[in-house]
């Protein structure tokens, strides 16, 4: 049994974690999957998206680390995107995490290493770590801080509670919060929809110097912001967004570098 789901839906590649009975906890072939799977997403230039979502609804997106391998002395991370395949893979392309149920450890870390969160009103988002003598050591303890305001972030780190989904929609880190769980890969597919609207190639810049600009400084913010609008002038999307909006018809994104004349 794969792991690791992977479909495409159009310009959409969905990721299911798929380890129902081990409640979709983090072993070494979760993670070697799901980084094939995220090299095959960022290669294929029809996929613009991706949705990355759990095989067991309602009752966790992810357990986090499978300690019977940790206790074993056995690596549960990949080569290049360390836990789970992901936290720490150079993606350049936008994840949605759709998220029905509690994800607690490393399956909010799974959730933090997304760009966007889709979740029923039943789920959950903590880091209980403390409460075993560990903090979270895939990138919870200095991304939460970045999508929570710091306080309360703080208080999830050294308390080890979590917070309902309720709560973390009024404080901004869930997108669209879901009260029918049964309707929540619909809407993550809803707010994918919208982004595959819009030309590839600025989204994933668009991406970039925002995950970028909160650690630079103005100006390199601005070599960056230049950086990219020079990319952008070398695609086909580039031109075609102003011609449609002149001839008033729906652009039609390629996606692709124009051919370099000669």
């Amino acid at each position: 049994m794969s792991e690791v789901l992977f479909e495409r839906k159009g310009h959409v590649a969905v990721f299911t974690l798929n380890r129902p009975k081990a409640r979709n906890a983090v072993n070494a072939a979760l993670s070697a999957q799901m980084e094939a799977h995220l090299d095959a997403f960022e290669a294929d230039d029809d996929l613009w998206v991706g949705i990355v979502t759990s095989s067991t609804p309602g009752k966790a997106f992810s357990a986090g680390a499978d300690l019977k391998e940790v206790s074993a002395g056995r690596s549960i991370e990949s080569p290049t995107g360390g836990f789970a395949g992901l936290v720490r893979y150079p993606r350049k392309k936008p994840l949605i995490a759709a998220v029905d149920g509690p994800a607690l450890a490393g399956g909010l870390e799974i959730v933090l290493a997304c760009d966007l969160i889709v979740a029923s009103s039943r789920s959950r988002f903590g880091v209980p770590e403390v409460k075993r003598s560990l903090i979270p050591g895939a990138g919870g303890v200095f991304r939460l801080p970045r999508r929570l305001p710091r306080n309360v972030a703080l208080e999830m780190v050294l308390t080890g509670d979590p917070i309902p989904a309720v709560r973390a929609n009024e404080l901004g880190f869930v997108n669209v919060l879901v009260h029918d769980p049964s309707q929540v890969l619909r809407a993550a597919h809803e707010l994918a929809g919208r982004i595959v609207a819009n030309a590839p190639i600025a989204v994933r810049e668009g991406l970039q110097l925002v995950e970028n600009s909160t650690l630079a400084t103005d100006e390199q913010n601005w070599e960056m912001s230049a950086n990219a609008f020079r990319t952008l002038m070398k695609t086909e999307d580039y031109y075609e967004g102003p011609r449609a909006f002149v001839e008033k018809r729906a652009p039609k994104w390629t996606g692709k570098m124009r051919a370099s004349k000669l």
